[in-house]
């Protein structure tokens, strides 16, 4: 029996407590001494880093439930609004002693006034040097702060499912809490969570309203994630959240130090699929992996560097791509300005290629606002570029004009900020300047030819 055989050996190299063969740096508990070891150790190191955030917004509160109606302001005005203070809690992390803090975008943006609660009660106050709504970040930079317990940063790839983890934060506002779990899942992605949905570390560890912002922490007490949302139809903890890699959080970090309030996104120019298992099969591979080009912009700098329609793009940078989301991060990680390794098939042949990472490239003089005295009059159109392809994630095919804004009597038109504007009481249109001209000029009706998201439609309308 030789496999009774070979199973007999491989218990008794464990029981001998023999190393496992996988990762010489992690071990499973094998003796009752060591099932009792506590995080109390590590819990010490790494909670002082962890901060309470206070926040303060005013918002505009409208008195009349018709305020901002653009039917009813005709006739009784646009009504009176009055400030109103919201309040929200979260949690932070200081990754710089002189007092450099990382939170979440959702935490403090908008925020008039932010206090911040250290563990040992110690309070500053902080201001924004970088927030990006967009991947739901905030480095902050405490005032009057030297010498603070803060956090290395951990490498964030070298992250496996199954390593153990602590989540430290302030849920419910109850007081700093210590939670643990293992990382779940990598890769994750949300398209309900913006840009910075498209890479998560996922974890068990609980996570709870007033965690975001707070630290995902690895077995040696570095900084391995930023929490910031969870699965949940309760709103409470599922066992099911998410964390930004630490890789990401560090290139915003390093831009806020020099002097960055935003960081450029690299843009690829390119649609992207995802390689399952039936395109895998059509194309004879092995096993379904890498993410397959679909779409690529005439000026996408990976077209620039060889890539075509139809290449299976595998790793950047030697990081493996599996999905659209995936590339983005593995491109926002590297930054603007790098140069990318790419590893791609072409028709079952391996290539690779270097690729310069830049922003979409921009050829627009500006929106261009509607005057005049008509139902268009307030319309904001430009034309189309790259650049507003990624702000706007308009189709990457897109031509013509779009609408980057909407105010005056043309919000009562139906047309919405992304819409393409194609042609104009059966004028086609080719730029944002003859649209507004054709506009200004009147007529006794309006039909506008629209492209918004995947439907090409219509729109009617009196003078």
């Amino acid at each position: 029996m030789p496999g009774c055989v070979r199973l007999v050996m491989v218990i008794a190299a464990f029981a001998c407590g023999a190393p496992l063969p996988a990762q010489a740096d992690t071990k499973v508990p094998e003796t009752r001494e060591m099932v009792m070891l506590s995080f109390a150790p590590l819990v010490k190191v790494a909670t002082p880093a962890v901060v309470n955030i206070y926040a303060t917004r005013v918002v505009e509160q409208a008195d009349s439930p018709f305020a901002g109606d653009p039917f009813f302001s005709q006739f009784f005005g646009e009504g009176l609004s009055r400030p109103r203070v919201q309040n929200s809690l979260g949690s932070g992390v200081i990754v710089r002693q002189d007092g450099i803090v990382v939170s979440n975008y959702h935490v403090v943006g908008g925020a008039s006034d932010i206090r911040v609660v250290l563990a040992d009660r110690r309070e500053f106050a902080a201001k924004v040097l970088l927030a990006d709504e967009a991947a739901d970040l905030a480095i902050l930079s405490l005032e009057g702060a030297s010498e603070l317990p803060a956090l290395s940063l951990a490498n964030s790839d070298k992250a496996a499912v199954g390593d153990l983890v602590l989540a430290i934060g302030n849920p419910f506002g109850v007081g700093q809490t210590v939670t643990t779990g293992i990382v779940s899942g990598l890769a994750r992605s949300g398209g309900e969570m913006g840009r910075g949905g498209g890479y998560f570390i996922q974890t068990d560890a609980a996570i709870n309203p007033g965690n975001s912002g707070g630290a995902l922490v690895d077995i040696q007490g570095n900084l391995l994630g930023i929490n910031t949302a969870i699965v949940s139809r309760s709103g409470g903890s599922t066992g099911i959240g998410f964390a930004i890699p630490s890789n990401l959080v560090e290139r915003y970090v390093q831009a806020a130090e020099g002097g960055l309030s935003k960081v450029p996104a690299p843009w690829s120019g390119a649609d992207v699929q995802t390689v399952d298992a039936d395109m895998a099969h059509a194309l004879d591979m092995d096993l379904p992996r890498g993410v397959m080009i679909q779409r690529l912009h005439p000026q996408s700098p990976l077209r620039a560097a060889g890539l075509n329609e139809g290449d299976i793009i595998l790793s950047v940078g030697g990081q493996t791509v599996d999905s659209p989301g995936e590339l983005d991060y593995r491109l926002a990680v590297l930054g603007v300005g790098q140069k990318a390794a790419f590893s791609y098939l072409r028709g079952g042949t391996p290539a690779r290629a270097e690729v310069t990472l830049a922003e979409p490239p921009s050829s627009n003089k500006g929106a261009v606002n509607v005057g005049g005295r008509t139902l268009l009059t307030g319309l904001q159109v430009a034309d189309v570029d790259p650049a507003l392809i990624d702000t706007l994630n308009l189709p990457l095919d897109a031509k013509g004009v779009v609408v980057t804004g909407v105010d005056g009597p043309s919000s009562r038109t139906g047309l919405q900020a992304g819409d393409i504007l194609t042609a104009l009481n059966g004028n086609e249109i080719t730029s944002a300047p003859e649209f507004a001209k054709i506009a200004e000029a009147g007529a006794p009706y309006w039909e506008i030819e629209v492209i918004r998201g995947n439907q090409r439609g219509t729109i009617r309308f009196g003078g």
